[in-house]
């Protein structure tokens, strides 16, 4: 049962007050069919929305089922309008971009009803009302009738107590507000309908009580329903109490409502989607580049670290400290002052620090077992490879020896042509000197792999084999060529003589010869242990390498050493690994090491450590021994010889004599080539990547607080990461460009967003008149704002789509131009992620312009908002 008690309206409207309603009292029954009749101004349709919770009574109470309205909030008048009022409006008021179906089916989706059963009672009740065959049309495809029936239809959708009706005729023809009127006859049986008419006829003929209104006062009341009748049968009607269901719109009927308004408005929506794509695309586009560069030098990085490991010498300085002192020097030396005196310049603290930062030793024999420990498994991690290096010469010679003696590693021909005046200069600025030419390669056979092309044969599967390094147009310096003994080297002593008697080269001393590959690959060399170039003899080992013979017969019986493969740079690679001609790997490093710690003289020398194999004699300090005793050990010409030199210079001269028989046990190991593996003279870090650098660099770090925590502080590791001084900064640059650059383009973004926001506060405006419907049959002020979320979400996800497809496109020329203009393939991908993020980012930026939009949609008036046009 509805009541109302003494309702009083009041606006107020620049500062004019006016009563719209003034003290309205009336009960109604719970199935009648009342009209109300009266001029424009009464207070008609005043009334109609009070009862209908669109607009909210100034004083006075309206009384639902036995409960006073007056403690009603925001979200009780929601759900009373969704699920005890219907509303018919004179005007139709239906969603235009929604079809018949949609238009009805909208109450039951704020009621929570599930799809299938709205589905089916929309269907069931649009039958009732004679509209089974129109379900898929939108209004605009309809008859005024139609189009109310309609909206009689969304009124009684929900099972509503009462249905009201603001002149349901009033823009129908006769004929056609006959069969309306009837159809509110028929409801009005079980329902109460609550009709606002100008047509007292059609009251008269339809209506079971007619109540007339007068500027906001009831003139007439043709059935008033008194308190008492209340009373049926000697008994009181059963409050009812009010449903209390929570009412509210799921965000995928807010998506649904607004993708339907924006299909109407296609063109607009394009548009505005372009225009906040723009900001996306330049985003996308700097992203893709930077992503595409930082792919590219993570592959330089991999590279350029296989060629530039951090190599930890025996003895290390810390060229970090050196710089960082130079810096601060710097920054001293900059400090501004008036220039009104003589002030000091702070140079000799600056030059005395950086003289104090000294060489130090390192403890390679303890980081090595650091590294192979389980506290080393970060930097194993971080590494494609650990080189351990052994100060071991190999002794390679030509394997033909019937012309002469050619020693190929380390190359007689270069140590004569590096000590040979000039060209010496020249050779090393050409990078070839003799310890570049045969070089022990990485243990990671995929990074080589992915370094080189094998252009024939194939990579060394043993010790005794080894690759042949070409250059990237397959050609081999004239020196090493000279050096490996494949060219006759006494053409260089030719060439130099002719050219001391002032001759010039002729063409032919410029030619260029070639090789096939067969031959190369036919192509061996002998390897001699150090130790097999001593013969013991009387109880001393004797040094046989000026005997021709001897050595003949040892390179002869030498370890053959052949080459497998002919290798060249990858043209994908940034840098290749190997740093000189010839190739072999760790496992011939590890052979000669052990066929030399097998010989007998090393074992002899280790039995006796106090006795030199070479003399037969003990070691002895040479600092002990006097003058005199110096020249008894000298034959008698070259005594009298020193005694004849002035005082300085034999002082010099037996000084000098002194320290060449300062020999001792180690260096006799040494000069072996007997090397302990677990002291090696250098370990070189091939690092995967810039990250892994810095986790290396952690790593050694750590080693180092350990060693000094533990009170070891000559076991702390200095060394020289020559890549990271070079190019630690270059990720950051690319980095910092890439902000700017966003940085720029953002304003765009921000632009556009603004822009949206603006479009959006005019979609406000086109659908106040919806905005108006959805309150009316239920919707809360949060559900309208969802609406338009909802539409900038779908604005903000086409802009951002629309941005990366155009980005993935424009990719495809700014990759050809690159490769064109650098030979750089693929320098700009957008990553996946990337274009996930910035559709996120650009759906959030449309939704944070769109707020202040959708919030003013929340709080429009219904009222007002039913009646814009």
């Amino acid at each position: 049962m509805l009541q109302l008690k003494n309702i009083i309206k009041t606006y107020v409207t620049g500062g004019i007050t006016q009563q719209a309603l003034k003290g309205i009292s009336l009960n109604f029954r719970e199935n009648e069919f009342v009209s109300i009749l009266g001029q424009s101004g009464s207070g008609k349709t005043t009334l109609l929305n009070i009862i209908g919770g669109l607009d909210q009574y100034t004083d006075g109470d309206l009384i639902i089922n036995g409960i006073s309205t007056k403690q009603y909030k925001s979200s009780d008048w929601d759900v009373y309008r969704n699920q005890s009022i219907g509303f018919i409006f004179q005007s139709y008021n239906l969603i235009s971009h929604q079809t018949v179906l949609a238009n009805v089916e909208l109450a039951l989706t704020l009621a929570g009803i599930s799809k299938k059963e709205r589905r089916q009672r929309a269907i069931e009740v649009l039958e009732k009302v004679g509209l089974k065959d129109h379900l898929h049309k939108k209004p605009n495809q309809m008859s005024g009738g139609q189009m109310q029936r309609v909206a009689i239809a969304r009124a009684l959708i929900n099972n509503p107590d009462i249905l009201l009706a603001d002149e349901p005729t009033g823009a129908l023809d006769s004929e056609t507000s006959i069969q309306v009127m009837e159809l509110l006859k028929e409801i009005a049986k079980d329902k109460l309908v609550i009709m606002v008419t100008h047509n007292p006829e059609l009251a008269q003929e339809y209506s079971t009580r007619i109540i007339r209104l007068k500027d906001g006062v009831i003139q007439g009341d043709t059935n008033p329903y008194a308190e008492n009748e209340m009373i049926v049968n000697n008994k009181e009607v059963t409050v009812k109490k009010s449903k209390k269901n929570r009412v509210s719109m799921s965000f995928f009927t807010a998506l649904a409502l607004s993708f339907n308004n924006l299909k109407t408005k296609k063109g607009r929506t394009i548009l505005t989607s372009f225009a906040g794509s723009i900001g996306i695309i330049g985003i996308a586009l700097i992203l893709a580049l930077s992503s595409g560069m930082q792919a590219y030098i993570a592959n330089v990085e991999e590279d350029t670290l296989s060629s530039y490991p951090i190599t930890i010498q025996n003895q290390g300085i810390d060229l970090l400290k050196m710089q960082s002192s130079t810096r601060e020097g710097m920054e001293r030396s900059k400090e501004e002052h008036k220039l009104d005196k003589v002030y000091q310049g702070g140079y000799a603290a600056d030059t005395l620090q950086m003289q104090n930062i000294k060489l130090k030793d390192n403890d390679l024999k303890t980081f090595k077992e650091y590294i192979e420990s389980k506290n080393g498994k970060k930097i194993r991690e971080n590494t494609n490879a650990i080189q351990y290096g052994y100060p071991l010469n190999l002794q390679i010679y030509k394997s033909d020896t019937t012309k002469e003696i050619v020693q190929v590693n380390p190359s007689s021909v270069l140590e004569e042509e590096e000590n040979y005046g000039q060209m010496a200069d020249s050779m090393k600025a050409m990078g070839v000197t003799t310890s570049e030419v045969w070089t022990e390669m990485i243990d990671n056979q995929k990074l080589l792999t992915s370094q080189y092309d094998l252009l024939a044969g194939e990579w060394p599967n043993h010790y005794d084999e080894v690759v042949l390094v070409l250059d990237e147009n397959n050609e081999i310096s004239d020196m090493t060529l000279y050096a490996l003994g494949l060219k006759d080297s006494k053409e260089i002593e030719r060439m130099r003589k002719k050219l001391e008697n002032g001759k010039d080269l002729s063409q032919t001393d410029y030619s260029k010869e070639s090789y096939s590959y067969d031959d190369i690959l036919k192509t061996t060399f002998k390897l001699v242990l150090n130790t097999d170039y001593y013969q013991k003899k009387n109880g001393i080992w004797m040094d046989k390498k000026t005997e021709k013979s001897y050595m003949k017969k040892l390179i002869n019986n030498g370890i053959t050493i052949r080459i497998s493969g002919i290798i060249r740079p990858s043209k994908d690679a940034a840098a290749s690994s190997i740093q000189g001609t010839i190739g072999y790997t760790n496992a011939l490093t590890k052979y000669v090491m052990k066929q030399i710690h097998a010989s007998k003289i090393v074992k002899e020398q280790k039995k006796n450590p106090n006795m030199n194999v070479f003399t037969g004699e003990e070691f002895v300090d040479a600092k002990d021994i006097s003058e005199q005793e110096l020249l008894e050990q000298l034959d008698p010409n070259k005594k009298a010889m020193i005694l004849s030199l002035p005082e300085a210079e034999r002082n010099v001269y037996l000084t000098s004599y002194k320290e060449s028989l300062n020999t001792t046990y180690e260096d006799n190991l040494e000069l072996l080539g007997s090397i302990r593996t677990q002291e090696p003279s250098s370990i070189s870090l091939y690092l995967k990547d810039f990250d892994a650098r810095e986790a290396v660099i952690e790593a050694i770090q750590e080693y180092n607080d350990q060693q000094v925590k533990a009170g070891k502080e000559s076991n702390v590791i200095e060394y020289t990461d020559m890549v990271g001084i070079m190019t630690a900064s270059i990720t950051s640059i690319i980095n910092m460009i890439t902000y700017l650059l966003i940085g720029f383009v953002s304003i765009s973004l921000v632009v556009s967003s603004i822009m949206i926001g603006i479009i959006t506060y005019i979609s406000v405006l086109e659908r106040t008149k919806e905005i108006g419907i959805l309150r009316s049959i239920g919707a809360s002020k949060k559900d309208v704002s969802r609406v338009f979320n909802a539409e900038t979400m779908i604005v903000g996800f086409s802009a951002g789509a629309i941005g990366i497809l155009v980005t993935i496109l424009l990719t495809i020329p700014i990759n050809h131009i690159i490769e064109t203009l650098s030979g750089v393939a693929n320098i700009a991908v957008l990553p996946v992620g990337g274009a996930i993020t910035l559709i996120i980012i650009s759906i959030v930026l449309t939704m944070i312009a769109g707020f202040i939009p959708a919030k003013m949609a929340a709080k429009k008036d219904p009222v007002i908002a039913l009646r814009s046009e």
